[in-house]
């Protein structure tokens, strides 16, 4: 029940979950450098901070990728002979950019005379103008739910910049606020493009390998000005290395600002890579942030006479509830029409080609196969059809025949070649193609259809043995077995977590 709960208000759940981790996260990055805690008895630099943050969310993020398993959905590299999870040239370029994000938002909370709630109504005022200009570069449509909690969000946080008068802005604190601006709107940039399709492997995929990377680059981007040592930030930087042990009234609390970063980077990633336009997502990041800073401000000023937040804040947080309800709605409605949906697709995998006497039709086979021999597999029916059939009803080709016999797999039974429709491919659970080519064939003839139209191997081509010798069948067969084989546990992958947002 907890979990169907969580399904049915993912979004919801996704925001009170950032919220949760947010409000300590930010309260100890101002209690730390303010020197508000037990045991710190001046205010500490957020450089001098950093690299115990670091640390915190280098040791946290192993925890979470192997007691989640996400680590298998990592793309593979072989170094020294063994294959170990390595990210894709985007995801460790997404990673580097989102370090930047992580550096820049310790530091925000870390300049003296600006609140919590003041710099996060600055930082989320660029992304709520980044992400808007991200859909309409993406030609993203934005529905108008989103457009109206970002109009209500903006609104909230210029009610809460009336209050700029009672802080300061030094030149560290607007370049900090600059590096977290471009850090986003190229994170944003990086997703749109190789994430966010409503496919969770491919979402899960870039999710791990950034999160895996990320506190790895930011460590780097720390520890060598410390090395240098050049300038007053980097010694800055080396004498919050040089803490880490000296100092543990300030670095174990410094360490835990990390711990909680881990858990909010899993939450806020997730919202955004929610299939929908980024203004759809941006709103329910800044709705939650800005309650964890009013209640993190709250806390400190119980505990340790902290200023509070002004009443233009108060009211700044109340509209932010606001778009958190906005948005709860369409998230539910998405959800139910996803199960209803999913409840009119046949347990049918199609696999699709040219002429549809060869390639296809032997995959078909090899699916039908494997799913008869592992249990774990839904009991699907593989099906086959043609993009380009010249003669509608032909037999599988005898070569196509042999082959199949020879790795004892049973041809189709009366296999007859039949063009494709729309009909056909619409209610199937997965559509496999051979090329890239008839992929976007299949795309344009059933666009309803896109999220479940794939290639069989993402990576190249799968050539056309017609009219070839019994050998190029032989390879042909060879290459399609252990494709099927992944795509058949990539969709059981798909088929388990279509009940969920990310499960």
């Amino acid at each position: 029940m907890a979990k169907r709960r969580f399904v049915l208000f993912g979004m919801f759940g996704l925001g009170l979950g950032y919220f949760l981790w947010y409000s300590p996260y930010s309260a100890l990055a101002k209690g730390v450098s303010g020197g508000l805690l037990p045991g710190i008895d001046r205010p500490v630099g957020g450089l001098v901070l950093l690299p115990a943050t670091v640390l915190g969310q280098l040791v946290a993020m192993p925890v979470f990728v192997l007691a989640s398993g996400w680590w298998r959905y990592a793309g593979r590299r072989t170094i020294a002979g063994r294959e170990i999870p390595f990210p894709a040239r985007h995801t460790l370029e997404s990673a580097f950019w989102m370090s930047l994000i992580v550096g820049s938002t310790t530091l925000n909370f870390t300049f003296p005379n600006a609140s919590i709630v003041f710099m996060l109504i600055l930082m989320r005022i660029s992304t709520l103008l980044i992400a808007p200009g991200m859909d309409i570069v993406r030609r993203r449509k934005i529905h108008w739910y989103s457009a109206a909690a970002v109009v209500v969000a903006l609104t909230s946080a210029a009610i809460a910049l009336t209050d700029i008068d009672n802080y300061t802005l030094t030149a560290g604190a607007v370049l900090s606020l600059a590096l977290y601006a471009v850090g986003y709107a190229n994170r944003f940039r990086i997703m749109g493009v190789h994430a966010k399709k409503g496919d969770p492997l491919i979402d899960r995929r870039y999710l791990i390998e950034e999160h895996m990377a990320t506190p790895v680059v930011l460590l780097l981007l720390v520890a060598i000005p410390a090395l240098v040592g050049l300038g007053s930030w980097m010694q800055a930087l080396r004498t919050g290395f040089a803490w880490i042990v000296a100092e543990p009234a300030v670095s174990l609390p410094a360490m835990l600002i990390g711990v909680c970063y881990e858990g909010l980077f899993i939450m806020t990633t997730l919202i955004y890579l929610d299939r929908r336009e980024f203004s759809f997502g941006m709103p329910v990041h800044v709705s939650s942030s800005l309650l964890a800073g009013v209640v993190s401000s709250i806390g400190l000023y119980a505990l340790f006479g902290a200023a509070l937040p002004s009443p233009a804040q108060y009211v700044a947080a109340s509209m932010a509830i606001l778009v958190a309800i906005l948005l709860s709605y369409p998230a539910l409605m998405a959800r139910l029409r996803v199960r209803r949906a999913r409840r009119t697709l046949r347990d049918e995998l199609l696999f699709v080609c040219g002429g549809n006497t060869s390639r296809s039709p032997m995959a078909a086979a090899i699916a039908t196969a494997e799913i008869a021999a592992d249990p774990s597999l839904p009991p699907w029916r593989a099906e086959s059809a043609g993009l380009s059939v010249r003669t509608p009803g032909a037999p599988l080709s005898r070569e196509a025949a042999a082959a199949l016999a020879e790795l004892r797999i049973d041809q189709p039974p009366e296999h007859r070649s039949r063009q494709l429709t729309r009909e056909i491919c619409a209610g199937t659970q997965a559509v496999y193609c051979m090329t890239r080519t008839q992929r976007d064939q299949v795309v344009a003839m059933a666009p309803e259809a896109a999220e479940r139209v794939f290639c069989l191997d993402s990576d190249a081509d799968l050539p056309d043995p017609a009219g070839q010798p019994l050998e190029s069948y032989r390879a042909c067969v060879a290459r399609l077995r252990p494709l099927v084989r992944e795509r058949l546990r990539e969709q059981r992958e798909r088929y388990a977590l279509s009940g969920a947002e990310f499960g």
